[in-house]
């Protein structure tokens, strides 16, 4: 029989090894998308910066509801992201509605996890015939991205090439993380559908990993401009400290 001193010794050392949330993106820390919008370069508010989108009102472009989470997750909604006609940002001619960490904390230095659920619905759903990038850095380094060969998959892309891929198929809720270390310069991809646990499934894959900590950009891209309206939609966001958090329902 353990005796308590090593019992207390065997928590201490599990403690050590669990994993450390270094940003929470839920948006249950959002009432309504008027919270969101509360966020400006005067007012830096919230856990996300939000700027990336068309000149239309905020809730032209997100929407908050139960509806839209993952079931498996442990928060009460998640958020819809739109793109349509109107969603050109800053005189550009891609169509974009992103939302971008803001936090002091450092999200580019160790090994680092950069969690988030994706699903579409058979209304709205993404044009195939046009290359989106979803959920990536501004370098694009690491990213998904949906309609590059005019099929109907998630691509997940490290520097450029495509690594894995699966179908994306309607109303299934596809869970990721990229499992980025900073300090040896690679990638690897956890990924699983719905409430299954993550899997490591690719990497790790050499890669010019770098981040200010405020350019990981969660939402979605459309290269061209088109009026077709697209629903997207997210949830089980959060960024942590290795090891990896598996569970759907997020770190403790």
């Amino acid at each position: 029989m353990l005796s308590i001193s090593a019992i207390s010794l065997l928590a201490a050392a599990s403690a050590a090894q669990a994993a450390t949330v270094l940003w929470d993106g839920s948006f249950d820390q959002f009432s309504t998308t008027a919270d969101i919008d509360k966020w400006s370069w005067a007012n830096q508010v919230g856990p996300y910066q939000w700027y990336i989108h068309g000149p239309g009102a905020t809730s032209d472009y997100l929407a908050l509801d139960a509806s839209y989470m993952n079931p498996a997750g442990s928060e009460s909604h998640g958020v819809k992201v739109t793109i349509d006609g109107t969603s050109n940002w800053n005189g550009q001619t891609m169509e974009r509605t992103e939302l971008i960490p803001q936090t002091t904390a450092n999200l580019g230095t160790g090994n680092l996890l950069y969690h988030f659920s994706v699903k579409h619905s058979d209304e709205n759903a993404p044009v195939s015939s046009l290359e989106h990038q979803v959920v990536f850095f501004e370098s694009h380094f690491t990213e998904l991205k949906y309609g590059v060969n005019g099929d109907d998959d998630l691509h997940w892309f490290v520097g450029g090439t495509s690594q894995w891929s699966t179908p994306f198929d309607a109303d299934t809720w596809y869970n990721f993380a990229y499992d980025i270390d900073f300090s040896s310069s690679t990638v690897s991809l956890w990924t699983s559908t719905d409430a299954g646990e993550l899997e490591k499934v690719a990497g790790p894959i050499s890669a010019s990993t770098s981040t200010n900590s405020a350019d990981w950009h969660l939402g979605v891209l459309r290269l061209q401009t088109q009026n077709d309206v697209e629903d997207w939609y997210f949830s089980g966001v959060y960024v942590e400290d290795a090891p990896i958090t598996t569970s759907i329902a997020g770190a403790a």
